[in-house]
């Protein structure tokens, strides 16, 4: 197999890249760069200087240099540099093409966080955990970002939340147009899935040509692909895909219904249909020849005697023989949560001070707020020491005084390898609320954490069990956990799960929410904030919740306050 010179240097720089990144000595990596260039100056044919061994003439190019090379032009490959490149993380060579990235900084990151793609980069530079690493800063961290958001763009799926805020305000300016009559999301963000690759909208009018021209003009959008009379795609400046279906008024609830839900539940509801004779479609409800008039969905489901299901409900999961004995659920809303918890500060590695983080719970017009900063063991964010943990308990007990709003004093605490937690129960007894979690140590065996984790749940302090599985959208799986053991265990031993609300995490899957929720175990949505802004990340919890079919009463944090403080005196009486 041949390879040509421009490859061969090509692969030769690349080796270069991979030896940086894996902290090789700058005089190994000076050499590879210097082949590289030896190779781009070289005027013949490069397999007779390597046939004739006049490569060895040029400086830099020495015996153990001269052999690499003569393996990639005999053999197309480099043996080296694929198992340099295999052991090499495929994220780190992805973070390079950040804007303002080298392989000193993405070296640095690695080492220091553990960070290995740019989905954790990103969700680092939500945590401010870049900041405080060498030849870094905020600034360099605002540049990292925005050059994450540029490569989002190239990507197929995105995060529910940046696709929810860019059709929110496409939405919106449609809803302004007098030709419309109605318009809704449809799709992936109407079910509120966790990821989604587009946005759908459906909207009546019945101008389509002029809200099609009206849509392509919106400062949103960065061109269109196709249209026909009634429907469009748009590509948006964001890089995601807008779909615009428009349609006369009385079709609208057909073509909403019909963009709203998994294949597999359209497959069974259209069964549904086939049993009363009754065909159903994108143009509404036939029997025989006769279109079955509905004004909107609910009529959909009554002609079909179903109760009616929410849009986050449909996967085929059960709801249609709920809906068809009236037993589905009345889902969570977000005005039924009272207040949050795992909320991070100055303290550890969050962006804002405590004061500020409150005071804006308090003006979301929540009845309480828990403070819960890193552990001891989270040094990379700057986990609290004994010290640190007096001096907040101190600043708490002085906001207190000036607040209306309750504040908890909490601590995420790191779940050790050996299941331990990160302190001794004298500092543990100290809190309001312990929020247990892994940050390290993921290469466990599936029984090994699960063993690890039930463990810490035993432990009378865990109030909380933070984010289950680990995962992190777009970028990692969870660690391998049963959690239906886990599950199991918050029963036994009354620990909340946490539905970890940041839409990076969106953890615990909704397929457990249910799972849990059978199973008679209360979860809690926790915003995981590390920054004012992060607080209203609960409004994607609760999405998640619905989907999971939880009510109000499967959620510890939408208790009243008296009941909230009952609640955690009771869970920290067995503590001490």
């Amino acid at each position: 197999m041949t390879i040509s010179k421009e490859r061969l240097i090509a692969l030769f720089e690349e080796w270069v890249t991979l030896l940086e990144l894996n902290g090789e000595s700058p005089f190994k990596c000076r050499a590879y760069a210097n082949a590289a260039r030896v190779l781009a100056q070289l005027d013949g044919d490069l397999a007779e200087a390597v046939q004739s061994r006049s490569l060895l003439e040029f400086k830099g190019i020495g015996q153990a240099m001269f052999e690499k090379i003569s393996e990639g032009v005999e053999t197309g490959r480099l043996s080296l540099y694929e198992e340099l490149r295999a052991a090499t993380p495929p994220g780190l060579l992805e973070m390079l093409k950040i804007k303002g990235l080298g392989p000193k900084k993405v070296r640095t990151i690695y080492d220091q966080l553990g960070v290995k793609d740019i989905v954790e980069l990103e969700y680092a530079c939500i945590e401010n955990r870049l900041v405080d690493l060498p030849g870094f800063g905020k600034k360099t961290q605002d540049r990292i970002r925005e050059g994450i958001t540029y490569q989002k763009k190239h990507k197929g799926l995105y995060h529910s939340h940046t696709a929810r805020l860019e059709g929110e305000r496409i939405l919106a300016q449609i809803l302004q147009k007098e030709e419309v009559i109605r318009a809704s999301f449809a799709g992936s963000l109407r079910c509120r899935n966790e990821v989604v690759r587009e946005i759908d909208l459906v909207v009546s009018s019945d101008s389509p040509l002029l809200l099609i021209d009206y849509a392509r003009s919106l400062p949103e959008i960065e061109n269109e692909v196709t249209r026909t009379e009634n429907s469009a795609k748009f590509i948006l400046k964001k890089g995601m895909e807008l779909n615009l279906y428009i349609v006369p008024d009385d079709r609208f609830p057909y073509m909403l219904h019909y963009y709203t839900g998994s294949k597999t539940y359209h497959e069974a509801i259209s069964h549904r249909a086939r049993n009363y004779g009754i065909k159903l479609s994108e143009y509404g409800l036939f029997l025989e020849d006769h279109i079955l008039p509905c004004q909107d969905e609910r009529e959909i489901f009554s002609t079909l005697e179903l109760d009616y299901i929410e849009p986050e409900l449909r996967e085929n999961y059960g709801e249609l023989e709920a809906a068809a004995r009236h037993a589905l659920p009345r889902l969570v809303e977000e005005r039924d949560i009272r207040g949050v918890f795992h909320v991070h500060s100055t303290y550890s590695d969050g962006a804002a001070p405590i004061s500020q983080m409150v005071e804006a719970a308090e003006r979301l017009g929540l009845q309480y707020i828990g403070i819960s900063d890193h552990s001891q063991s989270a040094f990379y964010a700057n986990g609290l020491k004994e010290d640190q943990i007096k001096k907040q308990h101190e600043e708490i007990d002085r906001l207190q005084e000036i607040l209306k709003i309750r504040i908890f004093k909490g601590i995420e605490a790191d779940i050790l390898p050996d299941g331990n937690l990160d302190y001794e129960d004298r500092i543990l007894a100290s809190f309001d609320f312990v929020i247990a979690s892994v940050h390290s140590s993921f290469n466990m065996s599936e029984k090994e954490m699960t063993s690890r984790v039930v463990r810490a749940m035993s432990h009378p302090a865990t109030t909380f069990l933070g984010h289950p599985t680990g995962r992190i959208l777009l970028s990692r799986e969870g660690y391998p956990i049963h959690i239906p053991e886990v599950i199991e265990a918050a029963r036994r031993y009354g620990v909340a799960i946490e539905l970890n609300a940041s839409p990076y995490r969106l953890d615990l899957d909704w397929r457990y929410c249910k799972m849990a929720k059978e199973a008679g175990v209360r979860l809690s949505i926790h915003p995981d904030a590390h920054g004012i802004h992060g607080l209203a990340d609960t409004r994607m919890g609760v999405g998640v919740a619905r989907k999971g079919w939880l009510s109000s009463g499967d959620l510890v944090n939408t208790l009243p306050l008296n009941e909230m403080e009952i609640y955690l005196k009771n869970k920290r009486s067995q503590v001490r």
